[in-house]
């Protein structure tokens, strides 16, 4: 029987085999950051272990710093300063490489990695946060850990897990126009439920798929984990070569010709068998947007907020009953009739510059809507040297949208960027549960190019419109 993308990278680095099914699995690479390493290194520094390969690490702070030019003095949260200060001291201490906030490298773990060559194809590689999924997009097996498997790897780089169950979606036919890789996310999310993928890795198919650009793919294999998902990826491809190729730390030379004829074999083979499939076709996909508390709350732009008697389970009605009590929202009513009153472009989803382009190119020319506060914040400082460069902050600001530093911003109510209690916040992150965002905050995830039109409209609207 031929094998599947996710069986040839784990074959490829089991290390034994339990009884039981648990397997010891080697670790190629180990993206840290400052919220759930503290207590791992607390725990090698109590056992008195050395990290047992130093450079297959690389860390940076993302979650709790300040998105403004003075950031090192805006940080308002005691526990916050102790974590920036744990990371510091903890690389400096076991010689862990290191891109502090002043660096220009500077980003989102799940940004930085993959630019900085660290995600290969056929690797695997994980991280302290749950959106570790998103550099499967390069045909690397990503998922993430917790604060204890994080001490266990850097000690070790192994990690005890059981293999997944193995699930493709295919994406059949062409997207239309404004249509983009988090629209097939969110329709993929609504169509199976945000435990329809509980317990699998999730391989990427189909032509849409295969003509998306890496930023792209970046953003579906993002969205994976919505799904309940413990990792999604897509097969490399000359895309993928072509993106990785001079990435500081990617091969070079004779090294890299040999990694790439390697990385040209990581593909699933032609009577590989897996556990799940999903067929999706993605012309009928179109801009989508989330009205609830959940990520399969998702309808397209088009349609309108859904009332409990649509759902004839009890459970789900129940849950629908709470997500529009939470969202102050009214069945029937047009999506694009619901106000927003901020706009976030940026998080380990949207924030590269594909998808500050996206969103620049609907803002050139216009303003932000009166009521509107929208900030721009891109996924590392190279992300916002080169939009700089091409004078995309200044489309941004001449609208009147805020022009931030690079870091996980208002993706996560754990730094200065969150909204208020009420407001709805048209979002290019990935998760809208309750307080997600800030406490009381309401969120309707979006794409970055939608996100834009919200902010430029004052409401929700379907970007295909937008003149």
């Amino acid at each position: 029987m031929g094998k599947t993308l996710y069986d040839k990278i784990w074959d490829s680095h089991v290390v034994h085999e339990y009884p039981n099914g648990d397997c010891i699995l080697y670790i190629d690479s180990h993206l840290v950051q400052e919220v759930s390493s503290p207590q791992a290194f607390e725990g090698l520094m109590n056992a008195n272990r050395k990290l047992h390969r130093p450079d297959a690490a690389l860390a940076t702070p993302d979650h709790n710093v300040p998105t403004t030019s003075d950031r090192n003095t805006k940080i308002d949260d005691p526990e916050s300063i102790e974590q920036l200060k744990a990371l510091r001291e903890n690389v400096a201490h076991f010689g862990m490489p290191y891109i502090p906030m002043e660096d220009d490298r500077q980003g989102i773990v799940h940004v930085i990695g993959p630019e900085q060559g660290m995600t290969l194809p056929g690797s695997t590689v994980v991280c302290g946060d749950s959106h570790t999924s998103t550099h499967g997009a390069v045909g690397a097996l990503a998922f993430g850990i917790g604060t204890s498997e994080i001490e266990h790897v850097l000690a070790t780089e192994c990690h005890v897990m059981k293999k997944s169950k193995a699930m493709r979606v295919i994406f059949e036919g062409t997207l239309g126009p404004g249509v983009t890789s988090k629209d097939m996310a969110l329709a993929f999310i609504a169509k199976v439920g945000t435990a329809g993928g509980t317990g699998c890795a999730v391989e990427y198919d189909g032509p849409a798929v295969r003509s998306l650009s890496m930023e792209a793919r970046f953003s579906l294999c993002n969205m994976t984990i919505e799904a309940g998902a413990r990792t999604g990826m897509v097969a490399p491809d000359e895309i993928t070569f072509a993106y990785l190729k001079g990435r500081p730390m990617a091969p070079k030379g004779d090294q890299w010709d040999k990694a790439v004829a390697y990385w040209r074999t990581l593909k699933s083979d032609a009577d590989a068998k897996f556990d799940l499939e999903v067929r999706i076709d993605a012309s009928t996909i179109v801009p989508h947007v989330t009205w609830g508390t959940s990520p399969e709350d998702a309808l397209p732009i088009t349609g309108k907020v859904p009332s409990p008697s649509d759902y004839a389970d009890l459970n789900k009605r129940a849950a629908v009953e709470r997500s529009l009590a939470y969202m102050g929202l009214t069945p029937g009513t047009p999506l694009t009739d619901i106000r927003i009153d901020r706009v976030f472009i940026g998080s380990c989803t949207n924030s590269r510059i594909e998808d500050l382009r996206a969103a620049a190119a609907v803002v050139k020319g216009k303003k932000l809507a009166s009521h509107v506060q929208a900030m721009v914040v891109p996924g590392s400082g190279l992300v916002k040297k080169q939009a700089e460069k091409e004078g995309l902050d200044r489309i941004f600001t001449d609208a009147g949208f805020s022009w931030r530093e690079a870091g996980c911003s208002m993706c996560v109510g754990m730094n200065p960027d969150r909204i208020e209690a009420g407001q709805h916040c048209a979002s290019t992150s990935n998760r809208n549960f309750e307080g997600r965002q800030g406490k009381g905050g309401r969120t309707h995830l979006v794409s970055p190019a939608m996100a834009a039109a919200a902010a430029i409209e004052g409401h929700l609207a379907d970007v295909r419109k937008m003149s």
